[in-house]
């Protein structure tokens, strides 16, 4: 037992030695090695008497244990002070100036987006969504795109290949528009209704400074009793005058649309320039039946907006391409 109280000590010692990680890992070897001084002495076990050997053996493992702790937490201590030592010696100059590190910020579009629907939640509507992936059906039929109708043409759409075993009766593509959304809750729910629908929508189109196959819209929908044109004009000047400014100027002029009579769009003058904001009108009776109101009952208009067009004509950008392509010093400047 003498002989394992001059193996700690000495191991005490070669320790507090131990001025880096090299000499620390030489001491671990010298001592708890494949062939250090611990592992010698249990070698030697088998030349003592067998209750010796077990008592001798169980206070070498001991020890073991003890010189392993007492390596790792020594470990630990060189590695804070190395750590420390690089720090102080990488410490930058206090009186430079810093770096011109940029902060991150939300993408323009989200922006306009986001704003958008605080206009509309301001003037208490509420947020509807809906699935990406359509049925032919929502997407068209119940929005009085009959089939073959030309209309359909409008939307050059991503039909999808049905899955085995699909219970869909309709086709499945993905949106062309967030209406369905729109089609989706007057399924659930009994007017009156006041809701926006905010969503990515895709159409198989040629990508170039005006089009792609991916944007926004958002898309809103009012029904209750005596709804009427009026309505639909006053809620849409709000819109825009809050979201371009209470001096622009504003006007409507007849438009189609399958799913309203009568249509119309909203232009504003920007500049010298009348240009197109968002499409409008009255639900269509048959939009209702296809949902189950009755038109004799109810009224109701519906809108959209597409968000990439009204964020070129704030920010006066030429090509939609450009928020897509992630170029930071474009995005930086919003």
């Amino acid at each position: 037992m003498s002989e394992i109280s001059k193996i700690e000590e000495k191991f005490n010692q070669a320790l507090s030695g131990a001025k880096s990680l090299e000499e620390l890992d030489a001491v671990r070897r010298d001592f708890v090695g494949g062939k250090g001084l611990l592992d010698t002495h249990l070698k030697n076990l088998k030349n003592l008497p067998i209750e010796e050997r077990q008592k001798m053996g169980s206070s070498m493992n001991a020890l073991k244990g003890v010189i392993m702790k007492a390596l790792h937490a020594r470990k630990s201590e060189l590695e804070d002070e190395a750590l420390a030592k690089t720090l102080a010696s990488q410490a930058g100059d206090p009186t430079l100036p810093p770096f011109p590190f940029r902060v991150g910020r939300i993408h323009p579009l989200t922006q306009v987006m986001n704003e958008i629907t605080q206009i509309f939640l301001g003037m208490g509507f509420g947020i509807a969504e809906g699935p990406e992936v359509e049925t032919d059906e929502n997407n068209f039929g119940s929005l009085n795109f009959l089939e073959d109708h030309p209309a359909r043409d409008m939307h050059d759409t991503f039909f999808l290949e049905p899955s085995p075993g699909s219970v869909h009766e309709s086709p499945l593509l993905l949106r062309t528009h967030t209406s369905p959304v729109q089609i989706r809750e007057m399924r659930s729910a009994k007017p009156p209704l006041r809701i926006i629908a905010p969503g990515k929508v895709f159409r198989h189109e040629a990508i170039d400074a005006t089009h792609s196959s991916v944007f926004h819209q958002v898309e809103g929908l009012v029904v209750d009793k005596n709804i009427s044109f009026a309505d639909l004009k006053g809620t849409l000047e709000i819109f825009v005058h809050r979201f371009f400014g209470s001096s622009v100027k504003t006007r409507l002029n007849p438009s189609y649309f399958p799913f309203v009579e009568p249509g119309a769009q909203m232009d504003i003058l920007w500049g010298d320039r009348w240009l197109e904001v968002l499409g409008a009108g009255m639900v269509h009776p048959n939009v209702f039946k296809s949902v189950g109101y009755d038109a004799q009952e109810v009224s109701g208009f519906a809108f959209g907006m597409g968000v990439e067009r009204l964020a070129m004509i704030r920010y006066g950008v030429k090509d939609m391409r450009l928020f897509y392509q992630n170029h930071v010093d474009f995005l930086h400047q919003f």
